[in-house]
């Protein structure tokens, strides 16, 4: 591991392991994968209220929401399956442990682990088509240095999302809607219309750069575009989950997508001028944003790298 990366690596962990109240993994060796894991393991759950019994928490890798309420509880994402016993103590003192649904934003781990063992609880697994068919695939993710198995049926989503989706539980409103191809090829929103919440998934990462899955069909392009349909959908009070990072806002992720498209332009610039890759990464096409955007697990060469890969 060059000493670059092992240093915004060590930045993610700390990020990661809830602002340092928990130790970081030992960084030898590990990838991106093995350092969110570790992080989760380890990691509280951080409860952040929203409006109308609706909270997201974080700790467990991607951001989850919670609906609370006597029809059971509306979950959006599972987190990662080694928080399971923090997490079913969070879902408690929220007055959520009895779970009806729970959403699948996207395929990936750190968003879906936890399906097995919520629906053996009783939950019933909702995701996009797409979705459902990486659970059930041999994946390969050479960034992460990792190859995700199938998920066992038990734990796989039963209930596909195509089409725009509404659901009345506890007395929200909740909507239920795919994204064009993005981060992925199967991202869903979740929106409590009623609290004004928006759950964006991936296509947005507050604060740090993001990961685009372009095995499955994710893009630069598409990930600027399902951020500009967001904004659109938001209105100045709305509550914009994101899938990783702190809450935002219309504001902070119109400050997302304005990075997108300003880091996209000159990695395109570069390419089109015949520069290859490394060259265009040696060359630190970030660096007006790093010092904001740079400490998560996607480091500055790896973005660049992703965002050339998709122009």
């Amino acid at each position: 591991m060059n000493a670059t990366k092992s240093r915004y690596l060590k930045q993610a962990a700390l990020l990661l392991c809830a602002g340092g109240l928990a130790a970081a993994p030992a960084l030898a060796g590990q990838s991106i994968y093995d350092l969110i894991t570790g992080s989760a393991a380890q990691s509280p759950i951080t409860v952040t209220p929203l409006r109308d019994h609706a909270s997201m928490l974080d700790g467990s890798g991607g951001n989850i929401g919670v609906l609370a309420g006597p029809d059971g509880a509306f979950m959006v994402d599972a987190g990662i399956a080694v928080s399971k016993a923090r997490i079913e103590d969070t879902l408690q003192t929220l007055g959520a442990s009895k779970v009806r649904y729970v959403v699948n934003t996207h395929w990936h781990w750190d968003h879906a682990d936890g399906d097995a063992w919520l629906h053996a609880k009783g939950a019933t697994v909702i995701a996009s088509p797409a979705t459902a068919k990486h659970l059930g695939q041999t994946i390969r993710i050479d960034e992460w240095d990792h190859t995700f198995t199938p998920v066992p049926k038990g734990g796989r989503p039963t209930m596909l999302v195509s089409a725009p989706k509404t659901m009345t539980i506890n007395g929200e409103t909740v909507e239920i809607r795919p994204y064009m191809l993005s981060h992925t090829d199967g991202d869903l929103m979740v929106r409590f219309r009623k609290a004004d919440v928006i759950f964006t998934g991936d296509i947005f990462w507050n604060g740090v750069y993001p990961f685009i899955d372009h095995y499955e069909r994710g893009s630069i392009d598409g990930t600027i575009k399902a951020a500009d349909w967001t904004i659109q959908q938001a209105g100045p009070d709305t509550m914009i989950v994101p899938g990783h990072g702190p809450l935002g806002n219309r504001a902070s992720l119109t400050e997302y997508r304005d990075m997108l498209v300003a880091v996209r332009d000159k990695v395109a610039a570069m390419k089109r001028k015949g520069m290859s890759a490394d060259q265009v990464i040696a060359a630190h096409p970030t660096a007006a944003f790093d010092a904001k955007w740079g400490k998560g697990p996607v480091y500055p060469a790896l973005f660049v790298a992703l965002v050339y890969r998709g122009v």
